[in-house]
């Protein structure tokens, strides 16, 4: 299992996913993270297709860390269920890897 992962979070609206983001942040849970807006979400809910403009909240962090920072995305997050998934780094820059790991409590 890789030690690093990147974090995938869609969110309602750009204010929400700062305030997920700094909160993450804060709790020194991730070491960054890339705020990408205009995402066009489409996906089956509640037996029909839904089409959505999204903000995309992508995040490094530590595999360990992921139940915590799952549970405080759901605290702070508007969707019933929200889209939080890790995936793994395989591999990145030595010095990158290392503040990335500086950054984030195990």
């Amino acid at each position: 299992m890789s030690e690093f992962i990147t974090i995938l979070v869609t969110t309602a609206s750009e204010e929400e996913a700062e305030r997920i983001a700094e909160e993450l942040l804060a709790a020194k849970l991730i070491a960054c993270a890339n705020i990408v807006g205009g995402v066009r979400s489409l996906f089956s809910w509640a037996g029909a297709v839904q089409k959505e403009q999204e903000i995309l909240i992508i995040m490094k962090s530590r595999q360990v860390l992921f139940e915590e920072i799952e549970q405080k995305v759901r605290q702070i997050h508007s969707y019933d269920v929200p889209e939080i998934l890790a995936l793994p780094i395989l591999t990145g820059s030595g010095p990158y890897l290392q503040w990335l790991g500086e950054e984030t409590v195990p």
